[in-house]
């Protein structure tokens, strides 16, 4: 699929506004009861980058030495702060303080995935966007270790998309894992980009 077609079937089948109702999480992956609880408005930018073989999704692995979620590998993002018009520049201006990716090189939003609620406490808008080379990274040290790619036919297939399980606060949980290469994307992330797959590939959302 050439890169025009791509761009097409994406937009196509994102949500075009950030208002939206439905809301996937931690809690729908492991089969739980949605909590009803004070949330905090954040928001992730999904970058789907045009390199000549193919769209790939931009996606950082955070250093080792934080308090929450060390190591992990996510979307650059997070909570919103009062001058933030809508997630979107919630989105644009965590990626430019994280990565140093400028919001020029996002030359469109191309949608938003469904609301993710996380066990934390956020309500995580995904803004999914199209980017395009050259840019240059510049990552914010202290909570960035590494930025790197992931072909986006790589997520799209079924195949990679693992459910594993853990004991957490006295249950066991499910929870997706996209093995890659020496990685494990899991959790939040994981779950985001099965719910991205699932819409680009006409499958049933996740629930």
């Amino acid at each position: 699929m050439n890169h025009a077609a791509m761009r097409d079937r994406v937009r196509r089948c994102l949500h075009s506004t950030h208002d939206i109702e439905t809301v996937i999480g931690d809690h729908a992956v492991a089969g739980m009861q949605r909590e009803e609880r004070t949330l905090t408005p954040a928001a992730v930018l999904a970058p789907l980058v045009e390199r000549p073989e193919g769209y790939t999704v931009l996606l950082t692995q955070r250093t080792a030495h934080l308090e929450h979620h060390a190591g992990q590998i996510s979307f650059p993002g997070g909570r919103a702060e009062i001058e933030d018009a809508s997630p979107v520049e919630t989105a644009l201006r965590e990626a430019e303080e994280e990565i140093g990716l400028h919001r020029r090189h996002v030359v469109e939003i191309a949608g938003f995935l469904d609301l993710y609620q996380t066990v934390t406490g956020f309500l995580i808008t995904p803004v999914v966007g199209f980017v395009t080379p050259p840019f240059e990274l510049r990552l914010e040290a202290f909570e960035v270790a590494e930025a790197f790619e992931v072909p986006l036919d790589f997520i799209l297939d079924p195949r990679h998309h693992e459910r594993r399980s853990m004991l957490y606060k006295g249950q066991q949980r499910q929870y997706y894992v996209i093995p890659y290469e020496n990685r494990f994307i899991w959790g939040a992330t994981a779950a985001m980009l099965v719910n991205l797959a699932r819409r680009l590939t006409d499958n049933p959302l996740l629930a």
